[in-house]
């Protein structure tokens, strides 16, 4: 699960570009069936699509967010780390995108690049695990260890998913993933055509804590 080179894609139509990254993208199937291994549930998501007239492969006319949500309502019952009924999935839709529920193993702390960037340098710097870090165009996630069920509800900072995750107010631009929300993973595509790609893949290792890497990213995001 690596990166997509941009530079050589300079000047390479959409449709050619897209269609190159595709094939080279390693296979969603084969990613699940790693996240399964680590103990991350995954579901199908919607994909997009460039051909007959529609922009995403869901039900939807004249979806909003082409490519980049579940495939169905009922996600969080469907999300399963079940090999075989993953396997079933992605081959009766190899195209489907990967969703990871959040607030169940892990949390993610989504940020704008410009942000994430210089903070996994800083990060790196300092000697910090980061843990995995992925790469989502112009945002980048850093999965942290869920906080589980706090007793202080205050704590939480639960994603609306109907009117896109929130934001915590004294980090703008930082959005904190945790229950009732998911993120778009590896190696999923995005209508421009881009396949998402880990900065750090996970390796199994135990998560870094929630509330130290969101104090090393706040000061980024001001």
């Amino acid at each position: 699960m690596t990166l997509v080179g941009r530079s050589a894609m300079v000047g390479v139509p959409l449709a050619r570009r897209a269609k190159r990254r595709a094939h080279h993208a390693p296979r969603k199937m084969t990613s699940v069936l790693e996240y399964a291994q680590l103990g991350w549930a995954s579901c199908m998501g919607a994909h997009p699509l460039s051909e007959g007239g529609r922009a995403c492969s869901c039900d939807r006319v004249g979806c909003p967010d082409p490519g980049m949500h579940p495939l169905s309502p009922a996600w969080q019952m469907q999300a399963t780390t079940d090999t075989a009924l993953l396997t079933r999935w992605w081959k009766q839709d190899p195209d489907a995108n990967v969703i990871l529920p959040t607030g169940r193993v892990f949390d993610v702390f989504d940020v704008p690049a410009s942000a994430g960037r210089p903070a996994l340098a800083a990060m790196d710097a300092a000697g910090f695990d980061t843990g995995p870090v992925a790469e989502n165009g112009d945002r980048v996630l850093f999965f942290v260890a869920t906080r589980g069920a706090p007793e202080d509800e205050d704590e939480w900072w639960s994603c609306s998913l109907d009117a896109g995750p929130e934001t915590i107010d004294s980090t703008p631009g930082l959005r904190w993933h945790c229950r009732d929300s998911y993120v778009l993973a590896p190696p999923s595509t995005t209508p421009s055509g881009e396949v998402l790609g880990w900065i750090r893949p996970p390796d199994g290792r135990p998560l870094p804590d929630p509330l130290r890497v969101l104090d090393l990213l706040a000061d980024f995001c001001e």
